[in-house]
């Protein structure tokens, strides 16, 4: 889990037919098609509650980044539904729900580090892997790629061979390197928007001696850059490059029967933040 994250605030409605929900952008469906609705009607059905909500969505996270928004979105309004009714859930009961919304769901539910396998449901606690204290810098082009297009295009006969256990122990023992890097959509991706192929060949050469690791982030089309928070200068300088998303991020855990939160700031159950892969 990273630091940037969607800001989300509940409160209970007095409706009891219907969650209402804003936000701070266009473009998003305030409606059941929003993972936060799909999350809130699910954990009333499972649990037999009756309570609907308010709730803002402060996006911060931008939509097609491969930054997993939308399914931390879900994982938080399940979370703080069940704060609101008293935990009537354990969190492994949450967890396990949450797969019926979305394969990445269910890793906000660890600790902010896990192995997953299966469809990304299955999900084993692993201990932070890097240091909180190591930056990144996210560089998203206004351009997203579509996951379905992705992962039709990618090819199981070209995907690395490595087993994912040795590149845990080999991060475990010598820290995050461009060789323990692997994301196995990025041929397909690339394939899907070339451009992106093109930003991640000029970060790496801009970035060369200032960051550990260059990679695309999940689908795409986010490239992190982990080392550093600062975007390479080029970024800055050329008029194609305007409208790209920039970010600095660290790595997040949370406690035990905690919810994920900003730096220096304890929010109050009503208040989450909802935060990235």
């Amino acid at each position: 889990v990273i630091s940037l994250g969607d800001i989300i605030k509940f409160s209970l409605s007095p409706s009891n037919t219907k969650d209402a929900l804003s936000t701070n952008v266009s473009g998003v469906p305030l409606d059941d098609r929003n993972l936060i609705i799909k999350a809130l009607n699910l954990y009333r059905k499972k649990t037999g509650t009756e309570n609907f909500f308010w709730i803002h969505l402060d996006k911060r996270v931008p939509t097609g980044a491969g930054l997993g928004g939308g399914s931390s979105n879900a994982a938080t309004a399940l979370w703080a539904a069940n704060q609101f009714n008293g935990c009537p859930a354990t969190e492994k009961e949450l967890q396990e729900w949450s797969s019926e919304i979305g394969s990445d769901v269910p890793f906000f539910f660890s600790q902010g580090a896990a192995y997953c396998t299966g469809r990304g449901e299955i999900v084993q606690d692993i201990p932070p892997l890097v240091s909180s204290n190591i930056p990144m810098v996210l560089i998203k082009p206004p351009q997203a790629c579509s996951t379905a297009e992705v992962y039709k295009r990618l090819r199981l006969d070209q995907t690395s061979n490595v087993d994912p256990s040795i590149l845990l122990e080999k991060i475990s023992t010598n820290g995050i390197s461009q060789d323990v890097c692997i994301n196995d959509l990025e041929p397909p991706a690339f394939e899907v928007l070339p451009s992106l192929k093109r930003l991640k060949q000029r970060i790496t050469a801009a970035g060369r001696g200032e960051y550990d690791a260059i990679f695309m982030s999940g689908s795409g089309s986010t490239i992190v850059g982990i080392g550093s928070p600062d975007p390479p200068q080029f970024l800055y300088d050329e008029d194609e490059y305007r409208d790209v998303f920039l970010s600095d991020a660290y790595f997040l855990t949370r406690e035990a029967n905690e919810w994920y939160k900003e730096p220096a700031s304890s929010p109050s159950s009503e208040s989450l933040l909802s935060e990235s892969v």
